[in-house]
């Protein structure tokens, strides 16, 4: 990985090069899965179609917003190949109508109840905790709902994100870096001095995007070896990994 040659020394005496770090949402800081496969199989047959999808289908569904994810569940009914849904990024279903449809549906009863049993992976609160008593900031951009996205920030992780960014009419979800980019200005912080932090293949597209060095977690959506596909420059199997390659580079 291209690294910057400036480091900044923290409270602890530790030399870090990153001001600020980045995370993505889903698979990344939050465990939202079961509130996510809850509130697509509720709309799916609020609407008529297939509803029982599971824990892994979900993943699948999810990384490039709520749309991206009823297209994905429709045509997984149609019979496309699960795995095949964002490994390749085809094979969508083109029904534009049917899909604002259950989204009509899913976006306020997900908003009601996404933290009926999310809750943070291991180790994340804690390394939060640790970046901000080294005076790096850290940030969320998130390509969920923007209400769905503060309401979660302020209960998991009160008081430990300098920004908080969902998905909003009028500008370009992920992977358009324009949500990390305003983010990165509210900080005041340059792309080059900042870390991003996902764990899909849109993440990795996001980073290279928005010019930012890019880490790719093996615990959320995407399984690690589809990960490893995509040449990522860094990995971190826990939060700990983690937090040792943000404060040590290494």
């Amino acid at each position: 990985m291209k690294m910057t040659d400036d480091r900044n020394e923290t409270p602890s005496g530790s030399v870090c090069r990153y001001e600020a770090v980045i995370f993505d949402m889903d698979g990344t800081v939050l465990d939202t899965v079961e509130d996510l496969k809850v509130s697509i199989n509720y709309a799916m047959s609020r609407c008529g179609h297939r509803c029982d999808f599971t824990d892994a289908d979900t993943r699948c569904f999810f990384g490039s917003g709520a749309y991206t994810a009823v297209q994905r569940a429709l045509a997984m009914e149609a019979g496309a190949d699960r795995d095949a849904l964002y490994a390749d990024g085809n094979s969508l279903n083109e029904d534009p109508e049917e899909t604002e449809k259950i989204l009509s549906v899913f976006r306020p009863y997900y908003e009601a109840h996404c933290r009926d049993t999310t809750s943070p992976y291991s180790g994340i609160t804690e390394l939060l905790q640790e970046l901000q008593e080294e005076g790096i900031r850290a940030a969320v951009v998130s390509n969920k709902p923007d209400p769905a996205v503060q309401l979660l920030a302020e209960k998991h992780f009160k008081g430990l994100f300098a920004a908080v960014c969902g998905e909003k009419a009028g500008v370009p979800r992920k992977p358009s870096p324009d949500m990390v980019w305003q983010v990165l200005g509210e900080l005041g912080v340059s792309p080059e001095a900042a870390l991003y932090v996902g764990d899909s293949e849109i993440d990795a597209l996001t980073a290279g995007n928005a010019g930012m060095d890019c880490c790719l977690v093996t615990w959320g959506f995407r399984p690690a070896a589809f990960l490893r596909s995509l040449d990522p420059k860094i990995t971190a199997n826990t939060a700990e990994e983690l937090k040792t390659f943000i404060l040590e580079g290494v």
